[in-house]
């Protein structure tokens, strides 16, 4: 059997310049949440398929890695079809674990809880840039807090870390799924096809507000609600006026909690930032999750192009486990995007070891070695990193890679500079 040497698709490797980025990444992200007040927990990679499969995750749900049964549990020839022969998967995202683990622990948790959570997912997706089969997740969660107070919490702590990390002039983009479906009434759209709906307004950066029209036509909507509707997106700007707007032209069609809920959050947050940063009321905003109750936020970095992150509020999420709701917010950082914008950036951690590399001559004695030893362990004493390594016959190629990973200081050793 011939093996592989590249990884499989979608799955990606990392090097040593990129692993020191991700764990100054991680350093920073899980600092920041935790002077926020968030906790950090740990849950399994693997999920009980039922969970993943509970009509929660919208279309993710159809990229689940499922795993097969084992031992005398698969049985190939009475099986009739696929769920005969799995019971887990790996997790799509990090909220269905979580909300699992909050269901089966409240009672030792502390109320609100403050979740914070870091781990890989899984989708069977097709590769791109910035988007792979296994990717690593950061989320921060809030359980227990019906208020505006959680969102406000989520992006205050979300864009604290990214000003931290060196982003500047981003956006997050805010709107309601409550709005959406006030939009939607306003229209005269069914309201059993607000989902359909939903899909093709998710598709307005790609498609354009013609394309939208032209999907929703054909999809049976009459041709007066689509213009109502697309007119909405013609008439409202991305601004508090907008919202205002917004409110005006939908009347009762939506609560007047919700705008209340909008404004006061973007005001809140705007008030008290501390990053380089603009919020943005977005009404085609709409997060692709079904588990989305009330306000969604998405982050928009003008170097990627697209989303690094995102969330909202899920609060009928945990009832799905206990039969009792519970109000409950998260969001989640684009990691893999924000570790590629720096890579591509050329990004120097701040702070870094000075990083030393000795290389010494192959016909060194022990004793001489030693001496090496010793002079590498007194730098370290002093906060220097410091890489012991034999010297190549092409000694300019080896410094240069050397250099390519962040040495600026080289001392080289030969056997005659010691003396007697």
């Amino acid at each position: 059997m011939e093996l592989i040497k590249k990884p499989v698709t979608g799955m990606k490797e990392m090097m040593p310049r990129e692993m020191e980025i991700r764990n100054y990444v991680m350093k920073v992200i899980s600092e920041t949440y935790a002077s926020f007040g968030f906790t950090q927990i740990e849950t399994p990679c693997l999920e009980d398929i039922r969970n993943l499969l509970s009509k929660q995750g919208g279309e993710n749900e159809k990229l689940i890695f499922k795993v097969l049964k084992r031992g005398e549990k698969l049985n190939l020839s009475e099986a009739s079809s696929e769920a005969d022969l799995t019971d887990m998967g790996l997790r799509y995202d990090l909220t269905v674990p979580l909300v699992r683990f909050y269901s089966n622990n409240a009672n030792e948790l502390p109320t609100p809880f403050k979740a914070l959570q870091m781990g890989n997912v899984w989708r069977a997706d097709r590769p791109q840039r910035g988007r792979y089969r296994q990717f690593m997740q950061c989320d921060i969660d809030i359980f227990g807090e019906p208020s505006d107070a959680a969102e406000i919490e989520l992006i205050l702590a979300t864009t604290t870390t990214l000003g931290k990390i060196g982003f500047k002039n981003f956006e997050i983009r805010i709107n309601e799924r409550r709005l959406l479906r006030a939009m939607a009434d306003y229209a005269g759209f069914e309201g059993d096809r607000f989902g359909t709906v939903c899909i093709i307004l998710d598709k307005l950066d790609k498609i354009g507000l013609d394309g939208v029209k032209a999907e929703l036509l054909a999809e049976g909507f009459s041709v007066e609600s689509v213009d109502k509707y697309c007119g909405l997106f013609e008439t409202v700007t991305n601004d508090l006026a907008g919202l205002k707007k917004m409110k005006e032209l939908l009347g009762d069609s939506v609560a007047p909690e919700v705008i209340e809920s909008l404004n006061d959050i973007i005001e809140s947050v705007e008030a008290v930032k501390t990053a380089d940063f603009k919020m943005v009321f977005d009404p085609s905003l709409v997060r692709g999750m079904g588990y989305y109750t009330g306000t969604i936020f998405e982050i928009a970095i003008p170097e990627f192009g697209g989303s690094c992150g995102g969330g909202g509020r899920y609060d009928k999420l945990v009832g799905n486990f206990t039969g009792t709701d519970v109000p409950a917010c998260g969001f989640s950082i684009g990691f893999e995007r924000i570790v590629l914008l720096l890579l591509e950036s050329g990004f120097q951690i701040p702070g870094s070891k000075e990083k030393c590399a000795f290389l010494f001559e192959k016909s060194l004695t022990p004793a001489q070695y030693v001496k090496v030893l010793k002079e590498a362990a007194e730098l370290r004493k002093e906060g220097k990193t410091v890489l012991v390594v034999k010297m190549n016959k092409n000694k300019k190629f080896q410094k240069e890679k050397l250099t390519a990973e962040g040495y600026t200081d080289f001392k080289e050793f030969y056997a005659d500079s010691f003396g007697a």
